[in-house]
């Protein structure tokens, strides 16, 4: 099954009704495990590590020589004011990857946003020639409130995944399709979130970005790009206080 490791899978193959199921599927109770040290920051998804770089001037690394508006990635330039000098960490799910998103530390989630757009594909040959891609994908821009700071976790679409579950709105965007603005759906009152929580599940392989506030994380030095990594693995630690200028960066 396109290189997906059945053995770590919560149900037996053939009970999966459709490849869609499939694709979102869960893994088993003990397939992973999530450090409990409060100041660790998890990955939120299996997948592949493109890159970790620095938000300047409110532009995030999409690969060699293309940059993206992290204000129009989100939707909302206040949110990548707040995330500027922050850093942006880049995950690739191929197909034979787990597929969904967890929540990569604890916090406050009052909502999503739906952010309507093209579905390019996202491999890398795709992200090195089209410009602003992830910025221009269909996407969910989920915000969580820590006491460090915001963070954003967003999932970008791409061919083939032009549908996503939101974890905590029991929903899928594809009710959205159609629109031509962004959508917010918002969790009134917000929902508390433990790391390593639920988001949202991609229905084939496609991106997540991930961005922190400056000071807020200290990204982990042994990092490298094109990275095999896993949910619940340590990628950095939280509340490092340091000026990002200071802290590892990491780009393909």
């Amino acid at each position: 099954m396109v290189g997906a490791n059945l053995d770590e899978v919560e149900l037996p193959l053939a009970e999966y009704p459709s490849l869609g199921s499939f694709f979102a599927r869960r893994l088993r109770a003990d397939a992973r495990s999530v450090s409990a040290d409060s100041h660790d920051v998890i990955s939120p998804s299996d997948g592949t590590l493109a890159h970790v770089c620095v938000v300047e001037h409110d532009t995030v690394l999409q690969a060699k020589g293309k940059l993206y508006s992290l204000a129009q990635l989100l939707a909302d330039p206040d949110l990548a004011a707040a995330l500027e000098r922050g850093h942006a960490f880049t995950i690739y799910l191929s197909p034979r990857d787990y597929h969904r998103v967890h929540a990569p530390v604890s916090g406050q989630l009052s909502g999503y946003t739906y952010v309507p757009g093209t579905l390019f594909p996202v491999s890398r040959i795709y992200s090195s020639n089209v410009d602003e891609l992830f910025a221009r994908n269909e996407r969910v821009v989920f915000r969580l409130d820590t006491p460090e700071g915001p963070v954003a976790v967003v999932m970008v679409g791409a061919t083939g995944v032009g549908n996503v579950w939101l974890a905590h709105a029991d929903a899928q965007t594809r009710r959205y399709r159609g629109s031509t603005e962004s959508r917010h759906i918002q969790l009134d009152p917000p929902v508390a979130v433990e790391k390593g929580n639920e988001l949202g599940a991609f229905h084939l392989g496609s991106t997540v970005v991930m961005v922190f506030g400056e000071g807020t994380v200290d990204p982990d030095k042994s990092l490298r790009p094109d990275q095999a990594i896993a949910f619940g693995q340590s990628i950095g630690k939280r509340g490092a206080g340091k000026a990002a200028s200071e802290t590892v960066e990491i780009a393909g």
